[in-house]
């Protein structure tokens, strides 16, 4: 009887692990003395990586609700399309001193030190390559750290969406030492994106700046469906509105084999 029990019991906690384990969950990591940094974090069965997503805007996912972030940022609302492209799915938050990534923010060793953290923590819940991925001002996040962890052999590779190109910007990926990196880097801009800091006719720069990238392509967008508000908000074109699947698979495919 005992043994049955145990049985029983058994199973009910592994279907309890597997629901909990359906849903995301976020977790308040130390990062520097004093200092902790939320992240977002989602197991996918049989991932053979991980996307560690830096969202644009001030950062952060918003709430999370019944497992999901909130954000109608475009990584933020598209963890469920990664996850069915077999990754698990890490989002960076916002560290407890500042309410706000600005640019300035995500372009010193104060950022570099969470991010390292938060990477480590992903790294004791999954041990598959990492590859780092941003959009808009998320880029700037994403190439900085890239840049900052060339000895790290646990990062795969970089995915830059919607990039921040206007030179004018502090951190604009293109005045960043892209010379350094070594790893893939896949660059997805949309061909309509209006937005004033991340004109497309401005991304080559990002290109002819990786000179050592073992692999690098850029990929150009077009189409979506029903751009409203901001140009440079997320639910334009800068957002891949309409798209988002179509890129997510885009993005995933190449990640599964980085080819020029």
């Amino acid at each position: 009887m005992m043994a049955w029990v145990r049985s029983v019991v058994g199973c009910v906690l592994a279907v309890c692990s597997v629901a909990v384990q359906a849903e995301g969950q976020t977790f308040k990591v130390q990062t520097r003395p004093g200092v902790e940094t939320s992240v977002y974090w989602e197991a996918q069965e049989g991932a053979k990586a991980t996307v560690f997503l830096f969202t644009g805007g001030n950062g952060g996912y918003g709430k999370v609700v019944d497992g999901k972030p909130t954000s109608r940022n475009f990584l933020a609302r598209s963890v469920a399309l990664f996850l069915a492209d077999g990754f698990n799915v890490a989002i960076f938050g916002l560290p407890s001193d500042t309410p706000a990534l600005d640019y300035s923010d995500r372009v010193n060793e104060k950022h570099l030190a969470d991010v390292r953290a938060a990477l480590d923590f992903v790294r004791s819940k999954s041990p598959a390559p990492v590859w780092l991925v941003g959009t808009s001002r998320g880029t700037i996040s994403a190439t900085y750290v890239a840049i900052g962890s060339t000895q790290d052999a646990g990062i795969a590779g970089l995915v830059l969406t919607s990039s921040v190109v206007a030179f004018k910007k502090q951190g604009a990926v293109p005045t960043q030492n892209l010379a350094a990196l070594k790893l893939p880097v896949l660059v997805v801009h949309h061909a309509s994106d209006a937005c004033v800091i991340t004109q497309p006719h401005e991304v080559d720069w990002i290109m002819k700046g990786l000179k050592n990238a073992s692999v690098k392509k850029l990929v150009m967008v077009t189409g979506g469906v029903n751009p409203s508000g901001d140009p440079c908000e997320a639910m334009h074109y800068h957002g891949f509105i309409g798209q988002e699947k179509e890129v997510v698979d885009l993005m995933a495919d190449w990640m599964k084999n980085p080819v020029n």
